[in-house]
């Protein structure tokens, strides 16, 4: 069985002279988008409950924390053992409920200590935001919770669920006034408006809404998907005029998947 130095020495093979020509092409740039896929693969693989696949897709990423580690190496930027030293003394620095003295009461207090220990590592400049830390490449949903997550900290923020919702009938009638004005640009604007609002309501009830988006998205593939059988079963085409068929068939998926 390959250990994590194997690991490492098969990243210096790849890269070094012999090795593979598209490896060494690459750079810090070129591998983003291929973290944030893994990355992806990964959640995708802890939502459908397959450990084998999530033990897989957990190699994947580690093989891009490893390339990049590589690449900074040959760089002289800091290497692999750099990157493990860094998170290990931050784990412990961050968990003094743990590592020293500090007491909890619960998972809260955690977290709030979390964030008090994290604005002594890197004060936040006088000029700065609290929100320059939130990642500008997020997804946009789950940008907004962070977002949201953030200003609520120092207290800005609606009293109850009921001011959120009252706001996100505010947002449904600017939208439609857009919509009458069959203005694109304001509509695009409001309905983003809106979208930013619920999210705020998925933070008053507790839910991620990146999480809930995707939990939709997979009910909807697979509500979809039994139309899609039922239809190959009849010979029949999925088309516009076949609709009324399409939306029985949906009806009857919510019993059937």
């Amino acid at each position: 069985m390959y250990t994590y130095t194997d690991l490492l020495e098969i990243m210096d093979r790849l890269l070094g002279e012999g090795g593979c020509p598209w490896d060494q092409e690459q750079t810090h740039k070129s591998l983003r988008r291929h973290l944030i896929e893994e990355a992806y693969e990964v959640v995708e693989a802890i939502d459908g409950g397959k450990p084998l696949e999530l033990q897989e897709e957990l190699g994947d990423v580690l093989l891009q924390v490893v390339f990049h580690a590589k690449l900074a190496e040959k760089t002289g930027d800091f290497t692999m053992d750099d990157v493990v030293n860094s998170i290990a003394e931050k784990l412990v620095r961050r968990h003094p409920h743990v590592f020293s003295d500090t007491e909890v009461e619960s998972a809260e207090e955690v977290i709030d200590n979390w964030e008090a220990i994290k604005k002594t590592e890197k004060p936040q400049k006088a000029s700065g935001s609290i929100l320059d830390k939130v990642p500008k490449n997020l997804p946009a949903l789950h940008a907004a919770q962070k977002i949201q997550e953030k200003v609520v900290k120092v207290g800005f923020d609606w009293d109850t669920i009921d001011g959120v919702f009252e706001k996100v009938r505010e947002e449904e009638r600017e939208l439609l006034e857009a919509m009458a004005l069959k203005d694109q640009e304001k509509i695009e604007e409001e309905f983003g408006d809106l979208l930013f609002t619920l999210v705020c309501v998925s933070r008053f009830l507790n839910v991620d809404s990146e999480v809930a988006l995707a939990a939709a998205n997979s009910k909807f593939r697979r509500r979809f998907g039994y139309i899609e059988e039922q239809f190959q079963e009849k010979s029949l085409v999925l088309c516009e005029k076949n609709r009324k068929n399409m939306e029985k068939l949906w009806k009857e998926s919510k019993n059937n998947v």
